[in-house]
């Protein structure tokens, strides 16, 4: 049994559950999802290009098979200490992730193993912390540690903010986009989306573009159970979900419930087949566009592009560009 069909096994779409690999920087664990991870290998520095003038835990670029990607510094990035108990640098590992259609590669001192996970065991962390660190998307204890769920969204953002989301919208002035404008404040839309950045950044653009009947959900649980507050109050007054909820935008990562589960419980369990579901997310690539059509996704886009999930909502709004 080959890797890929393996994997598919372990984790259907759906049911909440998730794979990280755990490594560590400096003493702290901490984890990132394996479908964000392409592989891992050995720091060698004979490999690594240093840019002058750069942002400090911007090690350089390093080249990989003939190919030069960035390398991040996470231990510099996070300002960790470096204990005398500490995983020696002499075994560093650079781990090389994919997503939001980019390669990056980070630098950490060791990885320990995979562990599969439910998103529902994952606690957000406190709103006074996430304040001030966005840099976590959560933790989760595993037997006697504390793993802290990295964004490296979040982190590669700070370095290239259009990575994450691209902003660049062009308010349409003329009297088509004027009308355009106007029906789109008709729409009644729930998004979820866990980082407060992009949920902030986000909500600014969609709200500019038109869509001011936006609701934002930290997480697919919260989302849901607004779903079932409209759900009640369409059924008790013998209307169409449609008469309270237009349209669904979800991220994919995200505590208590991911919006693959979401997505699978709008469409199954409630049975709201025709309302579109749109995923929004930097692990959309070819084979997570397999499990968004396997739980009855209508569209999907990769964070950065903004426009086009504009463009899809309109699409399923009935609104001509």
């Amino acid at each position: 049994m080959n890797g890929a069909n393996k994997q598919e096994i372990l984790l259907e779409s759906g049911t909440n559950e998730m794979e990280i690999i755990e490594f560590y920087v400096g003493h702290q664990a901490f984890g990132i999802n394996v479908q964000k991870l392409k592989e891992i290998i050995l720091f060698d520095r004979s490999n690594l290009t240093t840019i002058p003038g750069s942002n400090p835990s911007m090690l350089g670029t390093l080249l990989l098979r003939g190919v030069t990607y960035p390398l991040i510094d996470l231990k510099k990035h996070l300002n960790q200490r470096q204990l005398k108990e500490d995983v020696s640098t002499e075994r560093a590992v650079v781990m090389v992730c994919e997503f939001n259609h980019r390669i990056n590669g980070f630098k950490v001192d060791g990885v320990n193993q995979i562990h599969r996970i439910s998103w529902s065991d994952v606690e957000p962390l406190a709103p006074f912390i996430n304040q001030y660190k966005p840099r976590f998307t959560g933790s989760i204890h595993i037997e006697d540690r504390e793993i802290l769920l990295l964004d490296l969204e979040h982190i590669v953002g700070e370095f290239d903010p259009e990575s994450v989301l691209d902003e660049n919208n062009k308010i349409d002035t003329s009297a088509a986009g004027q009308e355009r404008f106007a029906r789109r404040q008709q729409i009644k839309i729930l998004m979820a989306e866990d980082s407060t950045i992009i949920r902030t950044n986000i909500e600014k653009v969609l709200r500019d573009a038109g869509f001011t009947g936006l609701e934002m959900f930290v997480d697919g649980e919260k989302c849901y159970q607004r779903i079932l507050q409209l759900k009640m109050q369409a059924d008790e007054a013998g209307e169409d979900i449609c008469q309270h909820l237009n349209l669904l935008i979800s991220d994919i990562e995200m505590p208590k419930m991911d919006g693959l589960t979401l997505c699978r419980k709008v469409k199954e369990e409630l049975g709201y087949k025709h309302l579109p579901v749109l995923l929004f997310s930097s692990l959309i690539n070819p084979p997570m566009e397999g499990k968004c059509d396997s739980v009855g996704a209508d569209g999907y886009a990769a964070k950065p592009e903004i426009a086009k999930l504009i463009e899809m909502i309109d699409h399923f709004s009935g609104i001509e560009s």
